[in-house]
């Protein structure tokens, strides 16, 4: 393990225990040329998970794309962003799959959106649902009103330029 101080190449481990719960071990460290000591974890790391697109291409979860989404969405509205941020970087970690359909990742989010901020949802269920009249935005809006749930995703399929994709 590379030293942060020095550079060198080269330290031993001191202590080693386990961290959060098992899920990691904590080594405490010291550098055989500066002899400074610092902290290391080690974690599995696991597979990542996979998006399967509309196209039947498959990428890796990027969680980064799935907040770049939501933040526009919630961009001027009175949203968190330390909550936006959680449920973004704390999704792949829910699924309890090795793969997921990018339309399972937008119901989420607009699930997730809803009780945060109504209008947050409407601009987030414009993209991803790619409203192409405004009688399909009204139909939404009244949706939402009348409703109080996530309406149900249209069967229609418009291709992978929604939010987080």
């Amino acid at each position: 393990m590379k030293c942060p101080y020095c550079s060198a190449p080269d330290s031993k481990v001191v202590n080693s225990r386990p961290s959060d719960d098992g899920a990691s071990i904590r080594r405490r460290r010291e550098c055989l040329s500066c002899a400074r000591r610092f902290t290391t974890y080690e974690r599995a790391q696991l597979e990542p998970l996979m998006v399967v697109k509309r196209s039947g291409l498959r990428e890796a979860f990027n969680p980064d794309k799935l907040l770049r989404g939501l933040s526009l969405a919630t961009e001027k509205r009175p949203v968190d962003e330390a909550r936006l941020r959680a449920f973004a970087y704390s999704f792949e970690d829910d699924v309890q799959a090795a793969e997921i359909p990018a339309s399972e990742i937008g119901r989420r989010a607009m699930t997730f959106l809803r009780p945060l901020d109504d209008v947050a949802y409407i601009r987030f269920a414009s993209v991803y649902r790619d409203f192409d009249s405004l009688e399909r935005f009204i139909e939404e809006i009244r949706g939402l009103k009348d409703q109080g749930e996530v309406p149900a995703e249209p069967d229609t399929d418009k291709g992978d330029s929604g939010p987080g994709r």
